[in-house]
């Protein structure tokens, strides 16, 4: 009987954290994106509920990159080194932002978890919608200074895996 139950603790199912259950949420979300370049969920939550989910995708009633192709924008950086980005598409961040906006949803001291840590256009409409929290699964190449953004605006951010997202065409 002793070993029965010892065995039965051992195989006892650990739940995720708060934090490791939707970020793993934001990686389900990221699979209805349509653009093959990035496949990024966001999820908004406060209070451990969750109030707006997005994904990359095009404007409503327009094509989608997985139907029409890229459109694709190369961005000089201060130190000279190019980027190549896909804005055919909204990001995730800006889509569930928009979603909570269209249905009321009020999202002032929320948590944003999101794939990777948002651009800089995105980090700016985290902070004016008055998110407190961010939380990233891996980091940005552009995301320098989004990060500066955050620490200045006092927005706690969190980066679970120091893993840079890759991109073809980069």
């Amino acid at each position: 009987m002793k070993k029965t139950i010892k065995k039965e603790i051992e195989n006892k199912h650990k739940r995720p954290s708060w934090d490791e259950y939707f970020s793993s949420m934001v990686e389900l979300v990221g699979t209805r994106s349509t653009c093959d370049r990035g496949k990024s969920g966001c999820v908004i939550v406060k209070d451990k509920r969750v109030l707006s989910t997005g994904y990359i995708g095009s404007p409503m009633g327009t094509a989608h990159c997985d139907d029409a192709g890229h459109e694709m924008h190369t961005v000089v950086q201060d130190n000279g080194t190019e980027s190549r980005h896909c804005i055919r598409t909204a990001h995730a961040e800006q889509n569930a932002i928009v979603n909570a906006a269209r249905f009321g949803i009020a999202l002032d001291g929320a948590t944003l978890y999101c794939h990777m840590t948002p651009c800089y256009v995105c980090a700016k409409m985290v902070i004016n919608a008055g998110i407190k929290r961010v939380v990233c699964n891996m980091d940005y190449h552009a995301g320098g200074r989004s990060k500066e953004l955050f620490k200045e605006a006092k927005i706690k951010y969190e980066l679970l895996k120091e893993e840079m997202q890759k991109y073809k065409d980069m």
